[in-house]
């Protein structure tokens, strides 16, 4: 519960906190497991502490329908976000991530902190090293982690220890199920 309020309500009712360390906050969750264990419900909570419309759209039911008919329910499903609230197009990264696997682990960790307030500290080679291994994906994973650390220090900045949390996070979740932020 705790990590769906970081990833979700947190961003959305304290944007400023994610402004003022730099933080880029994460842009979702996939809640996954066998019906009956409150996916739904714990969506249904995020929506109403956030004050968000909650529109449940269930993939196997747009696979069924026609080709039209899904463009015709999409479309009127964006028709009705952008009516009833602030609308965020949320573009994707993996052209980004993808480009970014020509550079050096340092310069990718650097790109994906480039926003955040990073103290000066940072050893930026040495984190590099810890994450030779890791793709563009995880490497953004990583300063995220790092900023919600930060975040949870009430901190102003982010330093190393929390860089070096956020890899062990990572490589944790890596080995786990893949289920970090980003």
């Amino acid at each position: 519960i705790q990590e769906l309020v970081e990833a979700i309500v947190l961003p959305m009712t304290h944007k400023e906190r994610f402004q003022k360390l730099g933080v880029r906050p994460p842009k979702g969750v996939l809640l996954y497991g066998p019906p009956g264990t409150g996916k739904t419900l714990m969506a249904r909570a995020c929506a109403a502490q956030t004050n968000a419309t909650f529109l449940k759209l269930a993939g196997p039911q747009l696979v069924q329908l026609n080709y039209s008919d899904s463009a015709t329910l999409m479309y009127n499903v964006a028709d009705c976000s952008e009516v009833s609230g602030d609308r965020e197009v949320q573009r994707t990264m993996l052209e980004l991530l993808n480009q970014l696997d020509g550079f050096s682990s340092d310069d990718r960790i650097k790109i994906h902190s480039r926003k955040m307030n990073v103290h000066p500290d940072v050893n930026f080679e040495e984190l590099a090293r810890s994450t030779d291994d890791f793709n563009g994906a995880q490497l953004k994973a990583v300063c995220v982690e790092a900023g919600m650390l930060a975040l949870r220090r009430d901190a102003t900045e982010v330093n190393h220890e929390d860089f070096n949390e956020g890899i062990i996070q990572v490589q944790a979740k890596k080995k786990a199920s893949l289920n970090y932020y980003a």
